[in-house]
């Protein structure tokens, strides 16, 4: 693939965004953005319940960036696996948005939207640091698309694409790959596959790193 100028910008943005993630990850600083991409790593799980007729009873979160998504009834097999998944999904989708500062405005629309809509519905209790922690970014989303420059809503965009698909990968080597015997999404699919999680947990980096591969013309 040939590129111009302006994509070259545009991938450096990226990796030194990366890079920023990388240094600082244990930084406070970066907490609200691992926050919102676990739940985006729930939301995924809940909206793969939804997809195969199941049903969300609620999606928690906890400011320990932890997460839980309760349903009922659909493919377990996709609900299990669409949690890193999801987080690659969203990543890649906020990528895409964050091309250009035109999109990344709508992008920045449709994230509020996103936040408001699965918070309403699904996020529970009421009276919980998930619910108002959704609630609160889905305000700073608003205040963003309606009140600060286009570049601003591009890079924000540009920045929660990466620390979702940088986060899908970072939580499949901690919690498959560093630590098999852990409880994770892919030690519960063993149990209904007998394929082990540590397989697993390969089978989801080598798709999301084909993927990424795959669309790279459309996000960078």
């Amino acid at each position: 693939m040939s590129l111009n100028k302006s994509q070259w910008s545009h991938i450096a943005g990226l990796v030194g965004i990366g890079v920023v993630a990388m240094l600082f990850w244990d930084s406070a600083w970066l907490w609200p953005l691992k926050v919102l991409v676990v739940f985006f790593h729930e939301l995924g799980h809940a909206l793969a319940a939804v997809a195969t007729g199941g049903s969300v009873v609620s999606i928690e979160l906890s400011p320990a960036q932890g997460g839980l998504t309760k349903t009922l009834g659909g493919l377990r097999f996709f609900v299990l696996s669409a949690g890193y998944l999801g987080s690659l999904a969203f990543g890649i989708l906020w990528l895409f948005l964050g091309r250009t500062e035109r999109r990344s405005r709508v992008g920045v629309w449709l994230l509020a939207l996103v936040l408001f809509g699965a918070t309403a519905w699904w996020v529970r209790p009421i009276a919980s640091f998930g619910f108002g922690f959704a609630v609160l970014a889905s305000i700073g989303a608003i205040a963003l698309a309606r009140w600060a420059p286009p570049s601003a809503s591009q890079w924000f965009l540009r920045t929660i694409g990466v620390f979702s698909v940088m986060y899908a990968a970072w939580d499949i080597r901690d919690d498959i790959l560093a630590r098999p015997g852990m409880e994770s999404d892919a030690t519960m699919l063993a149990d209904i596959t007998f394929i082990p999680g540590v397989v697993w947990g390969v089978v989801w980096l080598a798709v999301g790193a084909g993927t990424l591969f795959a669309l790279r013309k459309w996000i960078l």
